[in-house]
């Protein structure tokens, strides 16, 4: 059985980070380690959650690893909080992702701001981490953070090409833009595969809401089929296509939760969508 690592934070109640990389990683039949870095009661769309930072654990987590010899087929970076914790994902890079597959989905921003407790500092620190991937999947803000270039709404292809092609100068192989619309009521994903110099762009329906946690849901399931070798393009697709599913699924139950979607009830949808 194929394994995947991933390094980011637990919220108890709330879907996204470990809460849902986890049971969707592991339902695309891929065993899944996982690092936590911090526990939450609930994530940060809540107030008055509980906090307890697991910084201190997680270079202990690697050593034992690393005597136990495991070793994994991808290693995938989500929400990390500090910047001792950057530097613990480099070194979870170079300890076991050395010829692997290394996503780093640099949650840090979006609509335009810095989430709260981060700076600019942190974002730079952010774009060193993300130049040792050979992927990146940020949104259109936090792509504006990684280059210091101001946060825009208004875009045209050639723009979006440009900030790819930005993103992957300092050493990431592919760049993935989530959230990109180019077409009214269309929303998808624009990527760059910067050695064989290739655009991608792939739209799936817009729907009315947008929900917490569909960034992670996004680089969770791309990654999932990325180890299932489905492709780079076709990775991209299954991804836009379960998250959008997801959303409308959740919207049309009364009385849904706001704070994250029903991708629970989607997994079949994505195991079926992974076999075409």
């Amino acid at each position: 059985m194929k394994k995947i690592v991933t390094m980011q934070d637990i919220s108890c109640v709330g879907k996204c980070s470990l809460t849902v990389a986890l049971p969707i990683i592991s339902a695309m039949g891929i065993e899944t380690a996982v690092i936590p870095t911090a526990v939450l009661s609930t994530h940060t769309m809540f107030s008055g959650f509980t906090f307890h930072d697991l910084t201190s654990q997680i270079r202990p987590v690697m050593d034992h690893w690393e005597k136990e010899g495991f070793d994994f087929e991808a290693v995938y970076t989500g929400y990390l909080g500090s910047f001792e914790q950057l530097k613990l994902a480099e070194e979870l890079f170079e300890r076991f992702g050395q010829d692997r597959l290394k996503l780093v989905d640099p949650c840090m921003a979006d609509n335009g701001k810095l989430y709260a407790g981060f700076t600019k500092e942190f974002a730079q620190s952010m774009k060193l981490l993300c130049n040792k991937a050979d992927i990146i999947c940020p949104n259109l803000t936090e792509a504006s953070f990684l280059l210091d270039i101001p946060y825009t709404e208004e875009y045209d292809e050639e723009y979006i090409r440009d900030v790819l092609r930005k993103l992957t100068e300092g050493g990431a192989k592919k760049a993935v833009l989530t959230g990109i619309s180019m077409t009214k009521g269309q929303l998808g994903a624009y990527a760059y595969d910067r050695e064989a110099d290739q655009f991608f762009f792939y739209e799936a329906g817009e729907e009315p809401e947008h929900f917490h946690g569909t960034g992670d849901i996004w680089a969770s399931t791309f990654l999932g089929a990325m180890v299932r070798n489905k492709g780079f393009e076709e990775s991209i697709r299954i991804a836009c296509d379960y998250v959008r599913e997801t959303i409308h699924v959740t919207l049309a139950e009364e009385n849904h939760n706001t704070y994250g979607v029903n991708f629970e009830q989607t997994i079949p949808y994505l195991l079926e969508r992974l076999q075409k």
